[in-house]
């Protein structure tokens, strides 16, 4: 039996008309109503408004959440079980999820808190970095205050986060071969979310977490769980801690996995492995159509 992985994209993953392949589906019918319930809007009708609307935090969360869990239980429907579980930053969430460590309506009601406290910061910046010195710009993050390390991707990708000052900064004083400044409304996974954190634990705690059925891999601690309490703790930390996307995907092989199978909208997360990890196998499910083949 091939060792496999499922891994679910975040924020950035988001394309206008996503789901709607799946709209006639008895199975996700059920969901899209159960997730209307909770948030009190159609995830579908946003997934097909205009992009500025699907790209707003308030909505991109919730409906990659909704999204990529019915692909999720379509998969599981047909019998199909990873040994490993991850997600990129909002995609830890269906992860969780899929581990069974909460139920759907859970998740979300977590997931549109999060993006509610998200969507309302301010008085941050982040931006993408691709093709840099690791070592220099580590360098330059240790030497200017209010800026972190956010996402580190990948050996040639990463994004950082903090006050647009200090960004711009470090971006004046490093060589590097792209750099784009996010449309985010703060500074993600950085200190500068303390607040929200703090926020975000008051409803955190209202949830019980159950012992995962299958090991999770989380953004802030690269190593496979299964207990509840750790795995809340490391939720909690997501928030203002980095995304360790780079020793995660590396973990990967170490832990036996041979097929890494991204489920969710776009290859972005696949991309990235393929280059750290070039003899895994990789696939993508993000329609209807993938989950009939």
């Amino acid at each position: 039996m091939t060792k496999t992985a499922w891994v679910f994209p975040g924020q950035g993953s988001q394309a206008v008309g996503m789901g709607a392949d799946l709209a006639d589906l008895p199975f996700a019918q059920v969901k899209f109503a159960q997730a209307k319930q909770v948030l009190g809007w159609d995830v579908l009708e946003v997934c097909q408004s205009q992009e500025d609307k699907l790209s707003r935090t308030l909505y991109t969360q919730p409906c990659l959440y909704v999204i990529e869990s019915i692909l999720a239980d379509f998969l599981i429907e047909r019998g199909n079980i990873p040994n490993l579980v991850a997600g990129h930053s909002l995609g830890e969430y269906v992860a969780l999820y899929v581990a069974r460590v909460f139920d759907f309506d859970a998740g979300l009601s977590l997931v549109n808190r999060r993006a509610e406290l998200m969507d309302s910061a301010s008085d941050g910046m982040m931006a993408a970095l691709i093709g840099f010195d690791r070592e220099q710009l580590e360098q330059q993050i240790q030497q200017t205050p209010d800026v972190v390390l956010a996402n580190d991707n990948s050996p040639a990708q990463a994004v950082i986060s903090g006050t647009p000052d200090a960004v711009k900064s470090v971006l004046d004083n490093i060589k590097v071969k792209r750099a784009v400044p996010l449309n985010v409304s703060g500074a993600f996974h950085s200190p500068l979310m303390a607040e929200a954190a703090e926020e975000f634990q008051k409803v955190l705690e209202s949830v019980p977490f159950a012992k995962a059925n299958i090991p999770v891999l989380s953004n802030v601690e690269p190593s496979p769980t299964v207990e509840a309490t750790e795995l809340k703790s490391r939720l909690q930390r997501q928030m203002t801690g980095s995304v360790r996307w780079r020793e995660l995907s590396l973990r990967l092989p170490e832990e036996g996995i041979e097929r890494v199978v991204e489920v969710g909208p776009g290859k972005v997360l696949t991309g990235l492995i393929k280059r750290m990890c070039p003899d895994l196998v990789l696939e993508n499910i993000s329609s209807a159509e993938d989950l009939s083949k």
